[in-house]
């Protein structure tokens, strides 16, 4: 990808701590800042070996990428752009990552499809859309024991039952949150 046409973010932990990843600009592309990230991940207590991401608006996959940089095992990633799929699976084969899986789909029809749990499912969608009310039911359906969604807005969520707030926190205009669901 020529460099002059490319945004970039880097991967902040794990075993390609320091890598650079390049990817197309895009119109709402917000990759999530590293401050957001290190939280995220210390939430998630760092390392994620053996686990199951899904990342349904992947947009630069930095999110996709972190997590298989920390162990995750599977990394679905889904976003509508094309290009912007094709240059996570470009970045993941630069670096060696192995685990990652990506898809050319809008984020809730893919959900619909989507059999398998996941232990942690990011959700990063355009702020100036609203998919929050089937979104998320959708998701806690997909989450295995003890999963989390990751959900980034740009007002504070109040997610719906059976998920809850396990952490939340505000950067600048962007609210996040790591929701579970609620022990039965």
């Amino acid at each position: 990808m020529p460099q002059k046409n490319a945004q970039r973010v880097r991967i902040i932990g794990g075993r390609h701590r320091g890598r650079v990843l390049r990817f197309p600009d895009a119109p709402e592309l917000r990759p999530t800042p590293d401050r957001v990230r290190e939280t995220l991940f210390n939430w998630l207590g760092e390392d994620l070996t053996g686990r199951r991401t899904l990342d349904l608006y992947a947009g630069s996959g930095v999110l996709s990428l972190e997590a298989l940089s920390r162990g995750a095992s599977l990394a679905v990633a889904v976003d509508r752009n094309a290009a912007l799929i094709r240059a996570i699976a470009a970045t993941a084969a630069t670096f060696g990552s192995v685990g990652l899986e990506t898809h050319v789909a809008d984020a809730g029809a893919h959900l619909a499809q989507e059999r398998r749990d996941f232990d942690v499912i990011f959700l990063d969608p355009p702020f100036d859309s609203d998919p929050w009310p089937a979104l998320l039911p959708q998701c806690a359906a997909r989450l295995a024991p003890g999963g989390f969604v990751y959900a980034e807005a740009a007002h504070a969520l109040d997610p719906p039952a059976p998920l809850f707030a396990h952490r939340r926190e505000r950067a600048g205009q962007v609210h996040y949150h790591l929701l579970q669901v609620a022990a039965a």
